[in-house]
Formats: C-alpha cells, sequence, structure tokens
C-alpha cells in the first residue's frame, strides 16, 4: 500500500469515526448523567449498567482507533503494542460487561424472588473485577509474549511497499529493520493467527451468542407470564378480559419486534465485520475501503446497544428530559416577553 493509499484510508476512518464516535460518546453520558442524578437508581443492577455505560464511552473513545490496526505505520515497539492492545481491551470489556448486564436481568426475570442471593448481588465487587479484569490479561497477552514479531526484523509482505532494495540502500536503512528504530508496525505482528481465532470465535461469537439466548429466554418466561394473565382473566370472568388480551398481546407483540429489529441493526453488521476481518487476516490482505467502512459501522452499531437499553427506560433519561424541558420554557419565556416588549 502507497503512502498516498494510507492517507486516504486515515481520512475515510476520520470521516466516518468522529460523527459516530462523538455521538456514542455524548448519549451514554447523558444516560451515565441521568443515573448519577437520581438516587432512587443508586442500586446493584443500576451500577452494572452504569459500568456497561462507561465501557461503551471508553469504546467510542477507541472507535477512531480500531480501523487504524490494519495500517501500517513506523511506530516503536511499545508504541506498537498500546495503539493495539488498549483498544482491543476497550472492545473486550465492552461485551463483557454487556453480557453482564443480560445476565443480571435474566436471573431477575427466571427468578424474581431469589435473584438477590445470586453471587452478582452478593459479591458485587467480585461481579465488577470479572468484567473488567479477564478481558485486560487477555488483551495484554501479546504483551507477554504471544505475538507474531521476528527478531530479525519485519516479516516478509509486511513492509511499506515491495520494492527490493540494494545492498548500499539495505545499508543506509539498518537502522529501520530493527523493531523500535522504526520498523513498521502492524496488527499482523502484534496478534497471531491463533490469537485472532480463540478472541473471535471463542470469546466474541460465544458472548453475542449468550446475549441472543438470554434474551430469547426472556421473551419465553414474558411469553408464558401473558398466557397466565390472561387465562386468569378469562376464569375470573371479568369484563373487557377481551380488549385486555388484545392490549397485552400487542405489547408483547411490539417488544419481540423491537428485539428482533435492535439484533439485526446492533448485531448483525457487527458479525459480518468480525467475518470480512478474520478472511482478510486469513489471506493476509490489507485493509480496503470496504473493510474499514464494514468495521467502523460494526463496532458503532454494537456500541448504541447501551443507548437503546438506556433510552427505553424512562428513568435514565428524565433528568435530562427536565433539564431540556427547563431550557425549552426559559427560551419560549424570553420569546414571550420580547413579543410583548415589540
Amino acid at each position: 500500500m502507497s503512502w498516498v493509499e494510507q492517507q486516504e484510508l486515515d481520512r475515510l476512518i476520520l470521516l466516518i469515526t468522529l460523527p459516530l464516535s462523538s455521538a456514542i460518546i455524548l448519549a451514554n453520558l447523558l444516560i451515565i448523567m441521568g443515573i448519577t442524578c437520581n438516587r432512587q437508581l443508586h442500586t446493584t443492577p443500576n451500577y452494572f449498567f452504569l459500568s456497561l455505560l462507561v465501557a461503551a464511552v471508553c469504546t467510542g473513545v477507541a472507535l477512531p482507533f480500531v480501523p487504524r490496526m490494519g495500517l501500517n505505520r513506523p511506530l516503536p515497539f511499545h508504541a506498537c503494542l498500546l495503539v493495539h492492545i488498549f483498544p482491543n481491551f476497550l472492545l473486550l470489556s465492552f461485551l463483557s460487561n454487556l453480557v453482564m448486564v443480560h445476565y443480571e436481568r435474566y436471573l431477575c426475570i427466571a427468578s424474581p424472588l431469589h435473584h438477590s442471593r445470586f453471587w452478582v448481588h452478593r459479591c458485587f465487587p467480585a461481579a465488577l473485577l470479572a468484567v473488567w479484569l479477564p478481558p485486560l490479561l487477555y488483551a495484554c497477552l501479546p504483551a507477554f509474549g504471544w505475538n507474531s514479531w521476528s527478531e530479525n526484523g519485519p516479516r516478509e509482505g509486511l513492509s511499506s511497499n515491495n520494492t527490493t532494495h540494494t545492498p548500499a540502500v539495505r545499508g543506509r536503512n539498518c537502522s529501520r529493520d530493527k523493531f523500535g528504530d522504526g520498523e513498521l508496525c502492524s496488527y499482523k505482528q502484534v496478534f497471531p493467527k491463533a490469537f485472532i481465532y480463540v478472541e473471535v470465535y471463542g470469546l466474541l461469537l460465544p458472548g453475542i451468542v449468550a446475549i441472543a439466548g438470554m434474551t430469547a429466554r426472556v421473551l419465553c418466561i414474558a411469553r408464558k407470564q401473558l398466557r397466565d394473565i390472561c387465562r386468569l382473566h378469562r376464569a375470573a370472568g371479568h369484563d373487557g378480559g377481551s380488549a385486555h388480551q388484545q392490549r397485552l398481546n400487542l405489547r408483547y407483540a411490539k417488544c419481540v419486534a423491537a428485539v428482533s429489529l435492535t439484533f439485526l441493526v446492533c448485531w448483525v453488521p457487527y458479525v459480518i465485520s468480525l467475518h470480512v476481518s478474520v478472511v482478510l487476516f486469513h489471506a493476509g490482505g490489507t485493509s480496503s475501503s470496504l473493510n474499514i467502512v464494514l468495521s467502523c459501522m460494526g463496532i458503532g452499531s454494537m456500541a448504541i446497544i447501551p443507548v437503546i437499553l438506556g433510552l427505553a427506560n424512562r428513568q435514565y433519561t428524565e433528568p435530562v428530559r427536565n433539564l431540556m424541558r427547563k431550557l425549552w420554557d426559559r427560551c419560549a419565556g424570553s420569546l414571550n416577553s420580547g413579543d410583548d416588549a415589540a
């Protein structure tokens, strides 16, 4: 890949990620403010959700750096480790927090009378540590030696161009043939194939499947409870039971449609981008505009899930809505006073 092509890809990454990253960070910060300002929401389930929101903010911060992993850059050893390990850790911790939030809510719905006895409530610090420490440890494995670096300089195919250097040129550039003196930094040197496969097919995809399974189980429980309620209404012979049953069925249908749409919009692009990245990594190709767009949209669609969950709870957005209402009333009042003066 030439320097001009890499500059064009850099501009494309900034064009896509900066607006998306800003929107993700701002939306999650507003929900965080809504939870922290309402003391009634200072409970263990909301603390788990607050941890997820913090992870989502960090994911928004890391979003512009993730597509750059596919670009070769002249970076020293420790900087190359940092720009690859840190965004990977934030993405892993985000998915770990998301699984924990779904797991805690699943326990509350599956065992509403005994959920406070489960370990996630009795050992909240340990549960919070479990969603941040394992992703950090796994992401740091390349720094502990599980990497594809060569002691003799960059591996074949990782240089910025395919030209053959003459001995004289090699003599002048010998200082750049060792890592730490300007060797091109690439994700292929940081992450070996086994690391990528374990992360994608052993951590990320199983986590997504677990979230989908718990969500489906919750919908099944809700459907069973809905049938029990309708059966009790028919047995009691309440007037308007049929209309009430239709309203409940309509609400359940809307819930299923919302969950299905959220899964299609948020998870399917991310799963597609994962598989495209794995195929590209296995084939040994370089990043293209299509791969960058898929990566940005996939991570961005996944990162908006906490925003969707937060907007579904009016308590989370109540302080922000009250603030916006006050600002609107103040602006309307100032406009009306100006019209009266005129």
